[in-house]
């Protein structure tokens, strides 16, 4: 500020100083599916609307997916609920395809990713109950039966009675070697045909080959959830234990939480108990445990709300590692057991990284990440100055001595390092500040070592002949 003259007493106001850091919000359920007979005008297509309560649930209708899957969640809590509502196919796989949606058009899961804009929430917990168990048929592999030659670039096509197919040609001394799967697709009742265009002088041709593929909203949904930092809660097949397994080895994220089987509520108009998928609930439920513990605690081992049982026994017992119960949560599959109740019982992502395989500890970290990022849109554009660089440090630190003081983590610190903040990164505007933290784990064996002492028997003939 440009000094003026003065005769008198003034009081400016310095801005220096720390800032309290908000934990983002965690709890914010984000559902989609299907309702064909709700009101547009309150419940628009591919639009996020904010759902509170259940009393909002007025005018969406009994048909489709969505009131189902909402009814199960506010069983269990009342979290702030980010629906989208698609168009219901001709079939399911149709219906698919639409809730899958389009990128660039912004529908389908897509739409999630305007809720912070349009509604002011970001969903972190995302289920689509309904379209997540099936795995439909794919392209599982091509073979090339002729390499040709001269190519320097290659176009795979795929056409077939399926959709969303897509390879990649392996180009080497001018010959195709081989032809990688990058999208399996899915709705193929027979091998597509491959066709292969470019600038090669000998045509090439390959065979493609069809086989049961991963879920594609599934699929779809796991890059949402990368950039919300949010997870899926997938259901799993509801057949066997064996495919449950196999539906688990689909995947390899930390941001994926499968849970198998169905479970069974008590349906009023019929008076019987019907299946219905897991995920909407388990949903509410991690939004539950959220609000009444936080984000740190595990949703295993809490009773689920509003179900009458499952749509297939499953074998529970706590030291019976050949139970199905454990069999599944070896293979990182959540189920739901009875003991006192029904209780989701499992604690892993179907992760590759064993550092992030509990569902707990990725969604901590996330919160942390989210919480910091958010807390600092008052530093930027200010001008360098160490009360600046020392005021960010000292902020996260008592952000996250207060994880630490109530359990969410297990330590933490923030810290300046001038090997990475050298002059010439100062002077473009960059600064580098590192932080490390630690989630804790969920208590998930717990062993008690017994041993026999004869020793007592002397005591009690001790006792008896005192």
């Amino acid at each position: 500020m440009a000094e003026s003259f003065l005769h008198g007493i003034e009081v400016t106001e310095v801005t220096d100083g720390l800032r309290p850091i908000q934990t983002a919000r965690s709890s914010v359920i984000g559902v989609i599916g299907t309702a064909p007979a709700a009101a547009a005008e309150d419940w628009p297509l591919n639009t996020p609307v904010l759902v509170t309560g259940p009393r909002q649930l007025e005018g969406i209708g009994d048909e489709g997916t969505l009131k189902d899957a909402l009814t199960g969640i506010y069983d269990q809590a009342g979290p702030a609920v980010a629906v989208v509502r698609v168009t219901e196919g001709a079939d399911d796989l149709e219906t698919l395809s639409n809730i899958i949606g389009d990128a660039t058009m912004g529908t389908g899961v897509h739409a999630f990713l305007a809720a912070e804009s349009e509604i002011h929430v970001t969903p972190r917990i995302l289920c689509a109950p309904g379209h997540t168990s099936m795995r439909p048929t794919g392209v599982s592999e091509i073979t090339v039966d002729t390499p040709g030659s001269g190519y320097t670039e290659a176009t795979v096509t795929l056409d077939g009675d399926g959709q969303g197919a897509e390879a990649e040609a392996v180009i080497e001394d001018g010959s195709i070697t081989a032809i990688n799967v990058t999208s399996a697709g899915y709705g193929y009742t027979s091998a597509p045909t491959v066709t292969i265009s470019g600038d090669g002088d000998g045509a090439a041709a390959a065979t493609a080959a069809i086989d049961s593929a991963a879920n594609p909203v599934v699929a779809e949904m796991q890059g949402i959830a990368e950039r919300l930092r949010g997870v899926v809660v997938a259901d799993g097949p509801n057949t066997t234990l064996t495919e449950a397994i196999t539906y688990r080895n689909d995947w390899g994220s930390d941001r994926i939480y499968v849970v198998d089987p169905f479970v069974t509520v008590w349906d009023t108009t019929t008076d019987s108990a019907v299946a219905e998928p897991a995920s909407g609930r388990v949903a509410g439920l991690m939004a539950f445990v959220d609000n009444e513990h936080g984000f740190w605690w595990s949703p295993s081992n809490k009773i689920i709300k509003g179900i009458v049982g499952t749509d297939r026994a499953v074998q529970f017992g706590l030291s019976d590692t050949s139970s199905q119960a454990q069999l599944m949560n070896a293979d990182e599959v959540a189920t739901i057991i009875h003991k006192r109740g029904y209780r989701l019982y499992g604690n892993r992502t179907t992760s590759a990284d064993p550092q992030w395989a509990f569902l707990s500890v990725r969604r901590t970290a996330d919160m942390v990440y989210e919480s910091v990022e958010e807390a600092f849109l008052w530093a930027l554009d200010r001008p360098f100055s160490e009360h600046l660089i020392r005021d960010i440090q000292e902020s996260v630190n008592a952000y996250l001595r207060s994880l630490v003081n109530r359990g969410a983590l297990l330590g933490g610190k923030c810290w300046f390092d001038p090997a990475l903040n050298t002059k010439d990164q100062l002077m473009a505007g960059k600064l580098t500040m590192d932080f490390d933290l630690e989630p804790p784990a969920p208590l998930e064996r717990l062993t008690f070592r017994a041993h026999r002492e004869a020793d007592y028997y002397t005591e009690l003939a001790e006792a008896v002949a005192s």
